[in-house]
C-alpha cells in the first residue's frame, strides 16, 4: 500500500468500525427498550410480536420453513411461537395442497387485529426512541444503510 495512503485507509478503518460500534449499542439499546415495554406493558415477546409481523405481510400464510427464513431463525423457534400464537387463538395452520408433511401458518381475524393495535403502539415507540432525529436526517441515514447493504450483497 502507498504510504501516503495508510494513514488514510486506517483512518476510513477506524472510523467503519466506530460507525458498527454505535450501530450496535443505538440497536441494543432499541431493542432493550422494545423487549422491556412489550413483557411489561402486553405481555408479549419481540420474536412473537416478529412473527405476528411476518404473517400479517403474508395474509394467505407461510410455511413454516418460509418464515424461520424470513426471520432468520431456526424452525424450533418459530414452530413453538406459531404453537403459542395458536393455542391464544391468533394463528392457525392449514395444510398445503398436495403436500402433506408441509402447514401454512396465518393470523386469525383475532390475531390480525392484535398485531394491528400492538404494532401501531411499536411504532410509536420507536418514533419516541428515535425522536432526536428529524425525518430529514433519519432518511439520510436510511439511504446510507441501503448503500451499505447493498455494498455488502454485491460482495456476497
Amino acid at each position: 500500500m502507498n504510504p501516503e495512503l495508510r494513514p488514510r485507509a486506517e483512518s476510513a478503518s477506524k472510523t467503519r468500525l466506530r460507525l458498527w460500534l454505535r450501530l450496535l449499542k443505538l440497536t441494543g439499546r432499541v431493542e432493550s427498550d422494545l423487549r422491556r415495554r412489550m413483557r411489561d406493558e402486553h405481555d408479549t415477546t419481540l420474536p412473537r410480536f416478529d412473527v405476528m409481523a411476518a404473517l400479517s405481510r403474508h395474509p394467505e400464510g407461510l410455511k413454516m420453513s418460509e418464515l424461520s427464513q424470513s426471520l432468520r431463525v431456526s424452525a424450533g423457534n418459530v414452530t413453538g411461537i406459531v404453537d403459542r400464537l395458536t393455542a391464544d387463538g391468533l394463528a392457525l395452520r392449514v395444510g398445503v395442497p398436495g403436500d402433506r408433511r408441509a402447514q401454512l401458518a396465518r393470523l386469525t381475524p383475532k390475531g390480525r387485529a392484535a398485531f394491528e393495535a400492538l404494532a401501531a403502539l411499536h411504532e410509536g415507540w420507536i418514533d419516541e426512541l428515535l425522536g432526536g432525529l428529524d425525518a430529514d436526517e433519519a432518511e439520510t441515514m436510511i439511504a446510507l444503510l441501503e448503500r451499505g447493504t447493498a455494498h455488502m450483497e454485491g460482495s456476497e
